[in-house]
């Protein structure tokens, strides 16, 4: 069943070539730096708001984020959440993620199991997403004990993806980690993997410019996700606005 945020974005993407998703790490930002750039993203056209990391330090900090920034946007809040601690009653929907590349069945399949029962309570939509982490991979590709994809090794992203598609999942998203230097997916990856998949497909991870998102956008992706670009006072309605237009 599909639920509401998740046919939001099914229509949006319906009048748009893709949609900027952004992403607000609660453990980078004061109480106010989270709001104003949850605000600022707002204002200029991002399509989601995204709560997540990969550690987070404080539920109570989370909640409250969460909750100050439900009170300034009008567009769907959802968690992208690094473990079942992450759920927050705040939130209109949560990624139901399956980190597929993991070598830790907890994260393929025990946290969602622990987690759903805490969904169904606070009445979160669940919102079924295949998650792929991609070299250099990041905090996550060390916590989760991720068999990163290599940059190369565009079959194995197609297999998992495909994978994910069969299994049922919603979504794809791939993955590099959290500002690489290595940059973002490369976009001969990209190209494979939207090229033989069915449902939509999310590429994150080390999008800093409005021309990387573009071409992004050119390779296949249906949506990218931009957290620590818009970072430490980045995040303006000016920067993001160009962002959001050249994804759209």
């Amino acid at each position: 069943m599909i639920g509401k945020v998740e046919r939001y974005i099914l229509e949006e993407l319906d009048k748009k070539r893709a949609l900027l998703f952004t992403l607000i790490d609660p453990d980078d930002h004061t109480f106010e730096s989270a709001v104003q750039t949850a605000k600022n993203a707002n204002n200029a056209g991002a399509d989601i708001l995204l709560i997540g990391g990969s550690t987070l330090s404080s539920q109570e900090k989370l909640d409250e984020i969460a909750k100050r920034i439900k009170e300034n946007i009008n567009v769907p809040m959802v968690l992208f959440p690094g473990n079942v601690s992450w759920l927050t009653k705040y939130a209109d929907a949560t990624y139901f993620m399956s980190l597929l590349n993991s070598r830790n069945p907890y994260w393929i399949s025990g946290a969602q199991v622990k987690g759903a029962p805490m969904i169904k309570k606070l009445e979160i939509e669940p919102i079924p997403v295949g998650y792929l982490v991609v070299e250099p991979g990041g905090t996550v590709g060390k916590v989760a004990d991720v068999e990163l994809i290599k940059r190369s090794d565009n079959e194995r992203a197609v297999s998992l993806a495909l994978a994910a598609q069969y299994m049922g999942f919603h979504f794809v998203i791939t993955d590099t980690g959290s500002n690489p230097k290595e940059g973002h997916v490369p976009l001969e990856m990209i190209r494979a993997v939207s090229s033989q998949i069915d449902i939509p497909y999310i590429v994150a991870g080390g999008i800093k410019t409005p021309e990387q998102a573009k071409n992004i956008v050119k390779a296949g992706a249906k949506a990218i996700q931009v957290g620590t670009a818009f970072e430490k006072g980045k995040g303006s309605v000016e920067q993001i606005k160009k962002m959001a237009d050249a994804v759209h």
